[in-house]
């Protein structure tokens, strides 16, 4: 392939999946490993097809998730469609990890050696468009005047390295953790549900790209979730956890608001008491 040669074919899919543009919701979700898709020309990478089912090749179970949860809330949610073995949209794609030769601990053939020409191909063709287009998204909303609370939803693998995962909901954050702990408050209220904080991963800005650079960079309040594959690997769990996530989120809005009105209100008494 050369640089004049386009990486996907006309027949295969975009690399965008946008539902609800135009929803009221102040949430926006994302999925930045939602689809497993390899374009044709990548012969699926060398992987075997039993390991692009697995985690390594996408977000089991969340592509659904995001659905009913963009439908419960009426909340716009844009995912992408290719495996993030091809190139993971929530990494720079500078750092190695955003085209891995191995994942866990499967050999990525079809990542091995790969030209600068390949790489930029890669980027070009999904990595761009995707992260182009929320940012035209947020900055319509900007424009508008519309507040947006961001919210990049993944999903984990119940046992990574032969470490099991008991953790059901993984609640991740980097600096401003106004919106986790609220969320966090609300997770743990309902009582069965085991929680992470900043488990099984955490937010930082040389590990993901999408939170630090849409909704921090941004000033928007921002989160990442995950949830464990094995409670939405079928239908039926991705509409109970969606349904879960439909009442908790703006719940946790609603929290992280008050907590916010009390921090300015003792604000300005402080100031008005420092001023007499």
């Amino acid at each position: 392939m050369t640089t004049a040669d386009p990486l996907l074919d006309h027949d295969e899919p975009h690399p965008v999946r946008l539902l609800r543009e135009n929803g009221t919701s102040d949430f926006f979700l994302t999925g930045d490993h939602a689809g497993r898709a390899i374009p044709r020309r990548l012969n699926a990478l060398g992987v075997p097809a039993a390991d692009l089912e697995r985690h390594i090749a996408w977000d089991i179970g969340i592509a659904g998730v995001n659905a009913h949860l963009s439908e419960a809330l009426d909340a716009t949610a844009i995912s992408q469609v290719y495996s993030r073995l091809v190139i993971d949209c929530n990494r720079d794609p500078s750092w190695a990890s955003a085209m891995p030769e191995v994942s866990e601990f499967t050999p990525i053939p079809g990542n091995i050696g790969l030209r600068e020409t390949d790489r930029a191909a890669r980027v070009a063709a999904i990595f761009t468009p995707y992260h182009d287009r929320i940012r035209e998204l947020l900055d319509a909303r900007a424009a508008a005047g519309r507040r947006t609370v961001f919210v990049a939803m993944h999903s984990f693998t119940p046992v990574f390295k032969g470490e099991r995962r008991d953790m059901q909901v993984g609640v991740l954050f980097n600096r401003d953790i106004r919106f986790a702990t609220a969320l966090l408050a609300e997770l743990r209220a309902q009582g069965d549900i085991v929680v992470g904080e900043n488990e099984p991963y955490a937010i930082t800005d040389t590990s993901d790209y999408s939170a630090p650079v849409h909704g921090e960079q941004r000033g928007l309040v921002h989160i990442e979730i995950e949830i464990r594959q094995d409670l939405i690997a079928d239908a039926a769990g991705q509409a109970h956890w969606a349904a879960r996530f439909a009442r908790l989120l703006p719940a946790a809005d609603a929290r992280m608001r008050a907590a916010d009105a009390v921090t300015r209100g003792l604000g300005a008494l402080a100031n008005r008491g420092s001023a007499a």
